[in-house]
């Protein structure tokens, strides 16, 4: 009997622990548009401080003379200066400081974040 109990209870712990593991990805904004605005939001809130773990970032790049830069832990991703659209990226984030940036006007087209 207590091997069957103790069979079914690690039966739940694994499906609790796939089922986190598979757990769909929380979701950001990006935007970076003329004149010079650049933001990284959730919830239409300025990202400051985010958990570790897997992010759907949707980038919304208007302008054809900035991008939008995603640089930390493990990550490097960005849009093309020229290039405007829409883009999807899927990032894991770890713990440590993330910065996004217009790389043609880093120096004042610019925020981070991090990550814990």
């Amino acid at each position: 009997m207590r091997r069957a109990r103790a069979a079914g209870t690690a039966l739940v712990v694994a499906a609790l622990g796939a089922s986190a593991a598979g757990a769909a990805p929380r979701k950001l904004i990006g935007s970076v548009s003329d004149p010079l605005n650049i933001s990284l939001t959730k919830s239409g809130r300025k990202v400051t401080h985010l958990k570790a773990g897997r992010y759907t970032i949707v980038v919304e790049d208007t302008a054809s003379d900035h991008n939008f830069h995603l640089s930390g832990p493990g990550v490097d991703k960005l849009t093309s200066v020229a290039g405007k659209g829409t883009f999807t990226w899927t990032v894991t984030l770890r713990k440590g400081t993330y910065t996004y940036v217009c790389d043609p006007h880093k120096d004042f087209m610019k925020g981070s974040f991090t990550v814990s």
